[in-house]
């Protein structure tokens, strides 16, 4: 079979796009999945997302890890904010359903801002924090981001966790607002350029120790920036938005 294909990337964090409101493609595949996600025998991203009709709301996002795992992405939810508007499925404002729930989105000049899932699930140990935004996500603070060894790191830690694991979160305070962050992915089994979800668990989670007292967090990543706000009430987090670039790389085909 002939794909046609769409790639965008969101601060560094790239998808496979698939218009599949026809319905024919093979989600069970996992081969064709992990095969079009590959950096030297397929199109190279961090996972693969469906466009679907739904019934209740504007789109349906399907993400896979290039693994083939599903969950939910920050950064791909956005990315299908834009890819749905390039689709004339949307306008400026759309509600779409994923594997977590429902999301509300606003995309502008190419800047989409994406309402993640309420957060109420934070739990603060000695050295790390756990949170789940949408998957599972490990913070932990170090002293010099630039010379920590995430990858290796990273796989240990993420395997430390029950099945499915957790996404890890390695940040280096910068001000008071301001907190960069480098993340290794669970079913990408590497360092990503960005993790939406990540910097959406950090941003939570350095306000629940007291690291920041804002609700407005900049958040550099290896592939850009990107931006969290949200309400907290009693420990739960609301009316939490990921904010940053969502970007057209480029479009084709590719035979399986």
């Amino acid at each position: 079979m002939n794909l046609d294909f769409y790639k965008y990337q969101g601060t560094g964090n790239d998808f496979v796009m698939i218009d599949n409101r026809t319905k024919a493609f093979p989600k069970e595949n996992i081969a064709m999945i992990s095969k079009l996600c590959d950096r030297h025998f397929g199109v190279g991203a961090d996972g693969v997302i469906l466009i679907e009709n739904d019934a209740d709301y504007d789109f349906k996002m399907i993400y896979f890890n290039a693994d083939g795992s599903m969950t939910f992405c920050g950064n791909g939810g956005r990315c299908a904010v834009a890819f749905a508007k390039y689709l004339d499925i949307i306008n400026l404002k759309t509600s779409f359903i994923a594997v977590d729930g429902p999301h509300l989105a606003e995309i502008n000049n190419g800047i989409v801002s994406l309402k993640m899932i309420d957060v109420d699930e934070v739990t603060v140990k000695e050295n790390s924090v756990f949170a789940y935004t949408g998957t599972q996500h490990h913070v932990e603070l170090v002293a010099d981001l630039d010379q920590f060894p995430v990858f290796e790191k990273g796989k240990k830690i993420r395997y430390s966790y029950n099945a499915p694991g957790s996404n890890v979160n390695f940040v280096q305070q910068i001000n008071d607002t301001t907190f960069r962050v480098r993340t290794y992915e669970k079913g990408v089994e590497n360092e990503t350029l960005a993790c939406g979800t990540g910097v959406t668990a950090v941003a939570i989670a350095m306000h629940k120790t007291g690291k920041t007292t804002s609700n407005l967090i900049s958040l550099p990543v290896e592939g850009g920036n990107l931006e969290v706000s949200f309400s907290e009430e009693n420990g739960v987090y609301t009316n939490v938005f990921l904010k940053g670039p969502a970007t057209f790389v480029f479009k084709g085909s590719i035979s399986f």
